[in-house]
């Protein structure tokens, strides 16, 4: 039986970490925003330089992800998850300081950016094992589907004050909005209480062989495997697609930074909607026919977006808007239900492994994904490198659709 999403704040300590962790995600889509056009616009680079900064914030994932899950498995969450945040407010505060101090050079931001990349793998371990501590696991899907909904009004409103902001300040300056969330958010998270069990002393050798069952756990699961292989080609694809958009916003189609935030909005408003269903459809048709429908309707939103005329913004803006909050409907209704789904799925000991395995590997393909879309749309062109992604989410959805996965159904998880 799934619980109301209504019951969830009414747990202790939810509503402080979900609060924590909506205002970090708002600031987020304010740098995500800001820098891409910092570095289009303020450093003069192009869609392969895009590509480099956004592979650049993935990149510890590739290089550590793995072991950060084992790691993680032996620490209490909560001390994490506050040292994060105020690791990466300090260090976001850096961007506009080396831009006053006219040190602010491509090179030192992807420093930067791959410093707070590896602070972000840490508290997504942290965090996505600690809501399973934290909410009982019959609440899962509802506390996710509110994580959700706050994630897409962040979504929604974040591209748009993000490009408002980096019109009226500067972009450097607008990445101070986001360091300030992190900080924000380690306050509130202190005064999270949850109980949270002594982590026991491993045998030595015993490391290597935790990474290892982290391993055999996602990938030998009858369910959790062709979930886990479609969704790292879900990344790959969607980091070539992104990394394109922007350039393709901002130099073909001659778009401002604030009409690119307001194209990057629509996808969180049609986002929050999909997330205010997901509990609903995850019941009634399960988690996998949910997820497999959505990433079907990936490739149909880009497709939208690659046909957005050049003639005029008005036209331009209102065509990137639809494709996106087709995107965003999609994201929003897909998310809870295949976090729950894993979740459940997944033994307390093997939390923190499992998610990380999985988040490793996604984002070890976007530092595949970005720098490739930014060398094809470099090459062949904007509107060509955005008809090959909506091909690879045509394949990315027929490919989970023909897996074991589609059967799956919530309180169903079994191997």
């Amino acid at each position: 039986m799934i619980a109301p999403v209504s019951d969830v704040f009414r747990l202790p300590g939810y509503f402080r970490f979900w609060l924590g962790e909506t205002l970090s995600g708002f600031g987020t889509y304010i740098t995500t925003v800001a820098l891409q056009v910092l570095v289009v616009l303020t450093l003069g680079g192009g869609a392969a330089e895009v590509g480099l900064v956004n592979a650049a914030r993935w990149l510890p994932y590739l290089l550590f992800g793995l072991v950060v899950g084992a790691l993680v498995e032996g620490w209490r969450r909560k001390p994490v998850l506050v040292s994060t945040d105020l690791a990466r407010g300090v260090l976001l505060a850096a961007v506009p300081l080396l831009w006053i101090a006219d040190a602010l050079t491509l090179p030192a931001l992807l420093v930067v950016v791959a410093l707070v990349g590896a602070l972000t793998l840490l508290n997504d371990s942290a965090s996505q094992s600690f809501v399973p501590r934290l909410v009982p696991r019959d609440r899962l899907l509802p506390a996710h589907s509110r994580l959700d909904q706050s994630g897409a009004v962040a979504q929604t409103s974040g591209p748009a004050l993000g490009g408002a902001l980096v019109s009226l300040l500067g972009a450097p300056f607008a990445v101070l909005v986001d360091a300030l969330s992190y900080l924000a958010s380690a306050v509130l998270m202190v005064g999270v209480r949850v109980a949270e069990p002594r982590a026991e002393r491993r045998p030595r050798g015993r490391f290597w062989r935790d990474v290892g069952d982290g391993l055999r756990w996602v990938y030998r699961h009858r369910m959790l495997a062709p979930l886990a292989v479609s969704t790292h080609g879900w990344f790959l694809v969607n980091s070539l697609a992104t990394t394109v958009f922007v350039t393709f916003v901002l130099l073909e189609l001659s778009l401002t930074p604030f009409e690119l935030g307001l194209a990057l909005s629509a996808a969180g408003a049609a986002g929050l909607g999909g997330a205010l269903l997901s509990t609903r459809l995850g019941t009634r048709f399960g988690a996998g026919p949910v997820v497999i429908a959505c990433r079907a309707a990936m490739p149909v939103g880009w497709a939208v977006i690659a046909l957005a005329p050049a003639v005029s913004p008005v036209p331009a803006l209102v065509v990137l808007m639809a494709g996106q909050a087709l995107i965003g409907f999609a994201m929003g209704a897909e998310n809870a239900n295949e976090m729950a789904y894993r979740q459940v799925a997944t033994p307390d000991a093997l939390q923190a492994r499992t998610n990380t395995t999985m988040r490793s590997i996604n984002r070890a393909a976007i530092v595949v994904g970005a720098p490739l879309g930014g060398l094809l749309a470099d090459a062949i062109g904007y509107r060509p490198a955005l008809w090959l992604a909506v091909a690879g989410f045509a394949v990315v959805a027929a490919g989970l659709a023909a897996s074991p996965f589609r059967r799956a159904r919530h309180g169903d998880q079994r191997l």
